[in-house]
Formats: C-alpha cells, structure tokens, sequence
C-alpha cells in the first residue's frame, strides 16, 4: 500500500469539517473525492499535505508514518518532496514568466542548477501543450492555460502522488476538457492521484476509485464503477439519481 490514511479529525472551532476520515491509495490509483460543498474535502486533501493541521489522524506514506496533528518542518519538508498540489485558482506566481513559475520549485526547492531545471520544466510544459508560452506571464493565459502551468508545475518534481483540489472549479465551461485531459493522460502514465472534484465524467471514467464524503464523515469508498452502477449507501444512490437527472 502506497498511502494509508487513518482517523483524520479536524474542527474550526466548535464545527467538525473531518469526523474520522480513512482511505487507502495504491500505487497508480487516480481517488475522486466527491460530495457536496462544505462536506471537508478540501480541507482533507490540504490535512495530507500539511497545508492545515489535523486534530488527530496518520499517514503511512512508502512504509513510514506520520502524525498529521504534530509532524517537525524536516519531515514535512521530506514528504512534500514527494508529493505536489495543483489548487483551484493555480497558484501561479504572478511576476514570473511561464519557464520561471515551473523551475522556480526545481532551482530553490531541490537545489537543481538553472539549465537542468530549465530542461526538465520545458519537458512538462510540452506534456501540458504550453511550450508555445514560456516567456508569457499569467496574465496573459486563460485559466485553462494557467491550470495546465499549474499542472506542469506539480509534475516538475518528479512526485509520487498529485493532490488536485477542483482544478476544473474556477474555469470556463469550454476551457475545463483541455485541463482534463492532462490529468487523464497523467492517469494513463500512471500518476497516483487524489482528486477532489465535481466533473463526474472524469470520476466516472478516469479516476479507478470514489470516496464520497459528507458532513466531515466518509458515506461510501469503491470502485468507480461499482460506485456509479451499484452504490450500497442509500444516500449515494440519491447522488447517483440526481446527477443522472441534470
């Protein structure tokens, strides 16, 4: 087992966002994290990767543990040179071109010299069709452009899992397929990835495995196909009802 996450708790004041979420990634699994707004998927996804501090819960990352409430700067440094994130409003360093905001993580992060990180970053950026761009600044992109930046970024590292938090959320409707189609070349590479997302079709087709969440809680863990052809909670089959009548 690649991941295994355990009994993640976490509350902002007296409300409960996570009640005790578990779930385990393999190696190559693309996880959908669905549910509806303010059922903690997002702030489930940042708990991994120490973007918030859980109340309580693990992680056993490649065999080795770790508290996601109380974890020291060396290892969180660590396990985020194994990992990235791709954010919902990109994250793009605005001041910088597109070349720089991709080797900015290679030459500062991880001590790579200028002309490697230059190399590798031109490599992700043709993966994501923007080669073409490398001197814009974001500005100057749509928000499809942007996010598929945002994803070279992530790949630049060389990580062993991408989370995704709604990468599609904050686009145009006409822009959204060419940031998912990045993502399901990366799945048919083999990029472990956690998704949270609304796009059922790339659930449905993409991702090899749903959570679904709600009120802080974990309703259901399957299959993706298990999950939208014969859901066992009654409260996903009223989700699976629902989106198939939009």
């Amino acid at each position: 087992m690649m991941l295994e996450i355990r009994d993640v708790k976490k509350s902002f004041g007296g409300l409960t966002v996570l009640d005790g979420i578990s779930l385990d990634v393999e190696k190559g699994d693309v996880v959908a994290i669905l549910g509806p707004s303010g059922s903690g998927k997002t702030t489930f996804l940042r708990c991994l990767n120490y973007l918030e501090t859980a109340d309580s819960g693990s992680m056993t990352f490649d065999g080795e543990k770790f508290d996601l409430h109380s974890t020291g700067k060396r290892d969180i440094a660590r396990l985020r040179r194994k990992t990235a994130f791709v954010f919902q409003n990109y994250n793009l360093f605005l001041n910088k071109t597109v070349l720089q905001n991709v080797t900015l993580g290679l030459t500062s992060g991880m001590g790579m010299d200028k002309k490697k990180a230059e190399a590798v970053a031109l490599e992700m950026l043709e993966k994501v069709g923007m080669a073409d761009k490398l001197q814009n600044y974001p500005n100057q992109l749509s928000g499809g452009q942007q996010q598929r930046v945002a994803i070279a970024r992530a790949m630049a590292t060389n990580p062993e899992i991408i989370y995704f938090d709604e990468p599609t959320s904050a686009l145009d409707p006409e822009l959204i397929g060419e940031v998912l189609a990045v993502m399901r070349k990366l799945a048919e590479d083999g990029m472990t990835m956690l998704v949270v997302t609304h796009e059922m079709d790339f659930a449905r087709n993409v991702s090899n495995k749903v959570m679904f969440m709600e009120g802080g809680k974990v309703v259901e863990t399957a299959p993706s196909k298990q999950f939208f052809e014969n859901p066992e909670e009654e409260r996903v089959k009223e989700f699976i009802r629902k989106i198939q009548n939009l």
